[in-house]
């Protein structure tokens, strides 16, 4: 009654432009986001699927590749399609929030990009691989999984160890079963009156008959060091690491040399110091009244 007493009239069709305008902003922004959206992943994924394809990517960098392109363009095609809409003032503000919250999630997730990063390009350059028995930082373990995170380790005492990937990035990281050929090396240590050439022959010998040992390189035994109370030679032997245990050769070489040294009579001399000089005794007085009787 109101508008009626003030002489208002409340007419329907006013409203039936603004209303039609909305509608016709909202279904040009559905329109133009859809034929944006469709045709651009459709492209854009097709593209970087077969580029990194093309390139030798690991499958596991093209799928988060492909993934962020899906989320790239779709949201291109809502920034373009505001504006196609006459959106602008709302795409402004949410550009401008947008920015701040990534600034923020960028300081507060600093370390798990490290690590993204590093998990990418780990397994890119594909340093070690699942299966691989790797040393890092003093720790050592055999690779089970490796993530975009962080890598998962066995340890030989089958302990699971997960380690962010930037750790192993950043560390220098030896892979024992790189190559096809490995070293295994045990110094043992002969009397200085032993017969070197002897103890070599022996442990050349025993390096030879063990299972895994591979004929060439041939098994050597160099002397490499004159020490306080033992002379050691160095007993080399080369195994294959994929077809054989480098901690099961090594300990099967050490107990055979063991066995052959004690079979022959040849010393293997424990640590001991000789100590020159005089010593005096020195009897305190009650030691020596008594003894004066």
């Amino acid at each position: 009654m109101l508008p009626l007493q003030l002489g208002v009239s409340l007419d329907p069709q006013q409203y039936v432009p603004q209303l039609v305008s909305a509608a016709t902003a909202v279904l040009l922004f559905v329109v133009v986001f859809a034929v944006i959206y469709l045709l651009g992943k459709s492209f854009m994924t097709r593209a970087v699927e077969e580029g990194l394809r093309r390139r030798g990517f690991d499958e596991t960098i093209i799928g988060l590749a492909v993934s962020t392109t899906v989320v790239v363009t779709a949201v291109v095609a809502v920034a373009l399609a505001a504006t196609v809409a006459g959106f602008g003032v709302v795409l402004a503000a949410f550009a401008t929030l947008g920015g701040a919250l990534a600034l923020a999630v960028g300081f507060a997730a600093q370390d798990l990009i490290a690590n993204f990063v590093a998990g990418v390009f780990i397994i890119q350059d594909e340093p070690f691989t699942v299966g691989d028995w790797i040393e890092w930082d003093g720790n050592s373990g055999v690779v089970r999984e490796i993530q975009l995170r962080v890598t998962k380790l066995d340890t030989f005492d089958n302990e699971l160890v997960t380690v962010p990937n930037s750790d192993l990035a950043n560390a220098a990281v030896v892979n024992n079963v790189a190559n096809d050929q490995r070293r295994v090396s045990v110094g043992f240590g002969i009397g200085y009156d032993d017969d070197i050439g002897q103890a070599r022959d022996a442990i050349v010998d025993v390096g030879s008959q063990i299972e895994g040992v591979l004929d060439d390189p041939e098994p050597t035994a160099p002397v490499t060091e004159l020490g306080d109370s033992a002379v050691v030679l160095s007993g080399r032997i080369w195994i294959d690491p994929n077809a054989s245990s480098y901690g099961a050769v090594r300990a099967k070489f050490v107990e055979a040399v063991k066995e052959r040294f004690d079979a022959e009579g040849i010393d293997m001399p424990y640590p001991n110091t000789e100590l020159s000089g005089g010593l005096e005794v020195t009897n305190i007085d009650g030691a020596a009244g008594a003894t004066s009787d």
